[in-house]
């Protein structure tokens, strides 16, 4: 069992840049594919970033590519989602999620949620 608890989210102007963090319990933190995803209202949650058990490797939504990071300290049970250069279309609730075994990147195969952090890009 997982629980995760994200922080970091609030409003930025265009162009500017946020720190996602998302907490995690447990000692088997370091086990868990860990990701981030995001949904606008009225739109499903999408896939944003993901990265596996030792911050090896990552992957991202090519919306985000070039811009945002995520990185991950097992030390201290913590993923992080730095997001620069923020666009108003990245406005959304920003949920981490974690999951046993590799990487995918639909929501439906991940199985621990935290409750979402609100990120709002002004024009």
């Amino acid at each position: 069992q997982v629980q995760l608890v994200e922080s970091g989210g609030g409003l930025v102007q265009a162009g500017g840049s946020l720190r996602l963090s998302c907490a995690a319990s447990g000692r088997t933190f370091s086990s868990y594919v860990m990701g981030w995803f995001r949904q606008a209202p009225g739109k499903e949650r999408s896939f944003v970033a993901a990265i596996n058990w030792s911050g090896g490797s990552t992957y991202y939504a090519d919306s985000v590519k070039g811009r945002f990071a995520i990185s991950r300290d097992n030390a201290k049970n913590t993923v992080y989602l730095q997001m620069n250069s923020l666009k108003p279309e990245d406005s959304a609730v920003y949920y981490c999620a974690a999951r046993y075994g590799r990487i995918l990147y639909s929501a439906t195969y991940y199985d621990y949620w935290g409750q979402g952090t609100q990120v709002t890009v002004s024009s």
